[in-house]
């Protein structure tokens, strides 16, 4: 349908070029409009030539930002590495702390149990002992 509006529309300006236009004039006003669709055309080229200058410059700035942004990453995945090490070697540390304080804690218990129990035996032999006596 729209080919047949522009064919319609197409064929009344070449009828009203042809009563207002002399011989000759036909030529030189099919010139003229290629000159004007060329102008169109240099105008559309320049048009998109500055919004490709322009993209690529947008480009450009996104790319040189993406790369920051990864240096920044990378540093700061290489200072957590070195935290994650220094934790790891705090938490190795206060474990063997515990573990030391732990063994230390089971040594005391058992040397008070023994101790304990040889007073209470102590203790028990000597009340027999005053008791048969």
């Amino acid at each position: 349908m729209s080919y047949r509006r522009d064919n319609r529309s197409s064929r009344s300006s070449l009828v009203d070029g042809f009563d207002s236009l002399e011989e000759g004039g036909l030529r030189a006003s099919s010139s003229y409009s290629r000159e004007i669709n060329e102008h169109d055309n240099d105008k559309a080229i320049e048009s998109l030539e500055d919004r490709v200058s322009f993209l690529k410059r947008l480009t450009g700035d996104i790319h040189e930002e993406v790369e920051s942004h990864n240096q920044l990453l990378d540093r700061v995945g290489i200072k957590m590495d070195g935290s994650r090490g220094m934790m790891m070697g705090t938490m190795d540390r206060f474990k063997n702390v515990f573990e030391k304080k732990s063994a230390r804690k089971t040594c005391s218990l058992v040397v008070y149990f023994t101790l304990a129990f040889i007073f209470i035996y102590y203790l028990i032999r000597m009340l027999g002992y005053f008791t048969l006596g």
